[in-house]
C-alpha cells in the first residue's frame, strides 16, 4: 500500500506517490484542476492503480504559521474529497515546497517551459518526502 500526495492548485494538482515501503516519494504527474469531475476520475484511477491507503494534501500556511485564503480553499477541497473517497485524508504543511521544487528544477537545468509542467508534481513529492521522513 502507498501514500499519494496532492499539491493543491487552482490550475493544476501535483501528484506524487510513495514506494510500497513508504520510504521514498516520487513525482507522478499533474492533473488539471478543471473540470473537477475529470480531476476526480483521474484521482480515483490512481488510487486504484497504486493501491493507495492514505492521501496527503498540502496545507498552505503563511510563514508565521497562520492560515490564509488558500488554506480555506484546501479545506473545501478536502471536504469534497472526504465525501467521494473512501481513503483517509491527512493534511501536511506545504510551506515553501513550490519554491524548493523550482530550485531543484533550475539546478537540474530543466528549461523554463518544462519547469512549469513539472513544478507541481515535484512540490507534491517534496511534501510527501517530508511526511515520510517525519514518520520514519
Amino acid at each position: 500500500m502507498r501514500i499519494l500526495a496532492i499539491d493543491h492548485g487552482t490550475k493544476r494538482m501535483g501528484i506524487a506517490v510513495s514506494d510500497e515501503l513508504k520510504m521514498l516519494a516520487q513525482p507522478l504527474e499533474f492533473i488539471p484542476a478543471e473540470p473537477f469531475t475529470a480531476f476526480l476520475e483521474r484521482l480515483k484511477e490512481l488510487i486504484r492503480e497504486k493501491e493507495v491507503e492514505l492521501i496527503l494534501v498540502g496545507m498552505p500556511r503563511n510563514m508565521d504559521g497562520s492560515y490564509g485564503p488558500a488554506a480555506l480553499k484546501v479545506r473545501e477541497f478536502i471536504a469534497v474529497l472526504n465525501d467521494v473517497l473512501a481513503v483517509p485524508i491527512k493534511v501536511w504543511d506545504e510551506r515553501l515546497t513550490s519554491v524548493q521544487a523550482n530550485r531543484y528544477l533550475i539546478e537540474g537545468n530543466v528549461r523554463r517551459d518544462k519547469r512549469k509542467e513539472k513544478v507541481d508534481q515535484m512540490a507534491a513529492a517534496i511534501l510527501l518526502q517530508s511526511y515520510l521522513d517525519a514518520i520514519a
